[in-house]
């Protein structure tokens, strides 16, 4: 099938490139570009990489061979991704090299094409610090979240499985030539960022205004291959999407906004790595995607809500499993989210010295940050299903626990990275947060239970602030 191609995918020096331009041009704009000039710093740029450009493997398999990731066959699809098996990183990589060594004698070779993905290298090689994400990424609720909590806690998903896998969305893939990604929009409906290592990648992206056109009629069912022949009747808009493309070359990032679907091919044997992510200029994403996706779940099931004991619990339980979390996990993170921005707030205003710098930077972008989480919690609110939830955050407990802490300072000192401040000026101040505990709690209300609480949290913050 041919593709109508009528756009291009921007290229930019991000060494040129101001913070606040990268989010007024592509964040709020959530369009797609290419940044270059970023990755010269980075370890993995010089271990992972012969000096001819192509992937050290054998240094990949010495160092990290044992590790257990998840390798997709590009030749074989099972339901709407490509088929998956576990192995180590080893045997993946002996499989690459006979590969190798097949397309070099000339012959057509029998072999799979295996493709590495979602590999959570840099959760479970904390010490050996292979990158750095550039500044214009470092706005990324979701890992700083998930790096102090889990996402969902029911121990009949998440749990059974090992630890680094329900970790973070930081990713290595590695794949030969000819390796594939079907197309797809990513997980939440989050950002991402891809940074290629070594090789070359071809992107082909469809706007979200179009993404009905690779749908079929009933809009349950996607085209799986953009360039394999399907059924026009079920897939009657194909012809009229407009593509946009690009390459990607060795130490390029790309950044993939939310909601576009990309099908993606590595037209070198490639290492990349990936993070998704969501801040408050895509959080309505998610929550869009997270509520399409109750109704599907909840609809899958309707005929036996008569005879069941907790038909919305069930819905619940089911919209975890499919899309990692439900209405209640979203909640949660909203709320410490909320009130982390809060705890960095009152510490940033505290005093002149740390006045002058946050009321320019980080201050705004934090009373935009509770804005956006206002915004949703309305939509919330509007849904009715928190007369039972169960969900009750006890911000007082919260001030006390350790964890929520560790949180605050995390968050500070990743906007203090992106802003160039010092760690000393950013990390919460235990006196501030006593004054804050005694003036503000007793204003707004120690409780969080339901989306309305959290509006009145906010609406209070904001009116302190």
């Amino acid at each position: 099938m041919g593709l109508k191609i009528g756009g291009e995918v921007e290229k930019v020096d991000g060494k040129l490139l101001s913070y606040a331009d990268f989010v007024e041009k592509y964040l709020v704009q959530n369009q797609p570009v290419i940044l270059t000039g970023l990755m010269d710093h980075w370890r993995a740029c010089k271990d992972w990489v012969l000096d001819n450009g192509d992937p050290n493997l054998r240094f990949l398999s010495t160092y990290f061979g044992n590790s257990r990731v998840q390798v997709a066959d590009c030749g074989m699809r099972e339901f709407t991704d490509q088929k998956r098996t576990e192995m180590s990183v080893s045997e993946f990589i002996d499989q690459w090299a006979q590969l190798s060594a097949a397309r070099k004698d000339g012959g057509s070779d029998g072999n799979s094409l295996l493709y590495l993905k979602d590999w959570h290298f840099a959760k479970e090689y904390p010490d050996y610090v292979a990158y750095s994400p550039p500044k214009f990424f470092c706005d990324d609720w979701l890992n700083l979240y998930l790096d102090k909590y889990t996402m969902h806690n029911d121990p009949d998903t998440c749990q059974k499985r090992n630890e680094i896998m329900c970790s973070d969305y930081r990713f290595v893939y590695m794949g030969a030539k000819g390796t594939w990604t079907p197309l797809h929009a990513d997980v939440f409906r989050s950002y991402s960022w891809s940074a290629n290592v070594c090789g070359r990648k071809q992107w082909y992206f469809l706007p979200p205004s179009q993404y009905h056109l690779v749908f079929d009629r009933h809009m349950k069912s996607s085209v799986y291959n953009i360039f394999e022949e399907v059924y026009k009747s079920n897939f009657t808009g194909l012809e009229e999407a407009i593509w946009w493309e690009c390459t990607q070359e060795k130490n390029e990032i790309i950044f993939v906004p939310s909601g576009w679907y990309h099908q993606v091919h590595n037209l070198e044997d490639t290492v990349s790595i990936n993070h998704n992510w969501f801040n408050g200029h895509n959080i309505s994403w998610v929550w869009d995607l997270l509520l399409r996706e109750y109704h599907e779940a909840r609809e899958y099931i309707e005929d036996i809500k008569d005879i069941c004991d907790d038909f919305e619990g069930l819905c619940q339980r089911n919209l975890a499993a499919n899309a990692g979390m439900n209405f209640y996990d979203f909640f949660v993170f909203m709320v410490r989210f909320s009130f982390a921005n809060l705890v960095l707030l009152c510490n940033l205003t505290s005093d002149t010295e740390k006045l002058s710098w946050s009321s320019s930077q980080v201050v705004p972008l934090v009373i935009f940050n509770l804005k956006s989480i206002q915004c949703i919690a309305l939509k919330m609110e509007s849904t009715g299903q928190w007369k039972n939830s169960g969900v009750s955050i006890d911000l007082r407990e919260t001030m006390e626990d350790q964890t929520f802490m560790e949180f605050c300072n995390l968050m500070a000192r990743t906007y203090g990275a992106i802003y160039e401040q010092s760690e000393k000026k950013s990390d919460a101040d235990k006196a501030v947060l006593e004054d804050m505990e005694l003036s503000f709690l007793d204003f707004s209300g120690s409780r969080i239970c339901t989306p309305e609480d959290l509006v009145t949290f906010i609406d209070c913050a904001l009116k302190l602030s």
